[in-house]
């Protein structure tokens, strides 16, 4: 058995309870993939949208509808180590990419305020333009079960408002364009367990400002998200499920307790049909 088979078949079956078994089961509640679908595949080169890309081949195989898949790389700037770790990488895991080049990191380099943020939104714009270039539908990004629960508290903390990561979502700006998080209910450490047994290195955030700072050896930098990761772990020792209990929070809002909220960009209070 050649080595990207056998990093295949630890998916289906070492991992099957805590990868394959969640990622299958998002696609089918949250309706990720239907008939006819090409899909955009979209990979940074870290360890969640590279999994991604082999659950995504491991699915098409046991397909029980038809759908099309295209591995999308954009390259905004790697650095010429990150950028061919992404190649072998991709050639080890048999993943057959397509790399696009674009300018984002020289442009957000001069950016002083939140270049995280700027960066995210232009990636993104550049991932939907590409995809649609290739008559894609949809795009998929590796966004997993602890980057919703975290989004969700650094919402609350740092934004003043409730909001989470959704499983899926219509693009305001490309019309006929969705994105897709089939990752969703696989837990990080999980990943990481996957990608330490098969004895796989892949980059971290590459981008030149990370760069400068210090990060720990799941490429976590000196961040909000860092903070509420910190936070979510301490909690856990007092309460093992708080993680869950978040998700689900998520499931579960209860209109008639909140005192405001918004639809469709439009606010409303409790007051209004108190």
């Amino acid at each position: 058995m050649e080595r990207y088979q056998e990093i295949e078949r630890s998916i289906v079956k070492q991992y099957h309870k805590k990868i394959w078994s969640p990622f299958a089961r998002a696609v089918k509640q949250y309706e990720l993939v239907k008939e006819g679908d090409r899909i955009a595949v979209c990979i940074s080169g870290g360890k969640d949208s590279m999994l991604m890309a082999k659950l995504f081949q491991e699915l098409k195989r046991h397909r029980k509808c038809h759908f099309e898949l295209e591995f999308i790389v954009m390259n905004p700037g790697y650095n010429g180590e990150n950028y061919n770790n992404i190649i072998k990488n991709a050639e080890k895991l048999h993943v057959p990419i397509r790399v696009f080049e674009s300018d984002i990191y020289h442009v957000v380099h001069h950016i002083k305020e939140s270049p995280c943020y700027l960066c995210a939104r232009m990636r993104r714009g550049h991932l939907y333009n590409q995809a649609k270039e290739s008559g894609c539908n949809k795009i998929a990004l590796g966004h997993h079960f602890d980057d919703m629960i975290e989004t969700v508290l650094m919402g609350m903390f740092y934004g003043a408002q409730i909001q989470t990561m959704m499983p899926k979502l219509h693009s305001t700006n490309f019309e006929g364009m969705e994105l897709i998080r089939p990752m969703y209910l696989i837990r990080e450490e999980d990943i990481i367990a996957w990608r330490d047994t098969n004895q796989l290195t892949f980059i971290q955030c590459a981008c030149r400002f990370t760069e400068k700072t210090h990060q720990s050896g799941d490429g976590i930098g000196d961040s909000k998200r860092q903070e509420i990761k910190m936070l979510i772990k301490e909690l856990k020792k007092s309460n093992p499920h708080v993680d869950s209990h978040i998700f689900r929070s998520m499931e579960n809002v209860n209109m008639d307790t909140v005192l405001g909220y918004k639809k469709d960009g439009k606010k409303h209070s409790f007051l209004d049909a108190y």
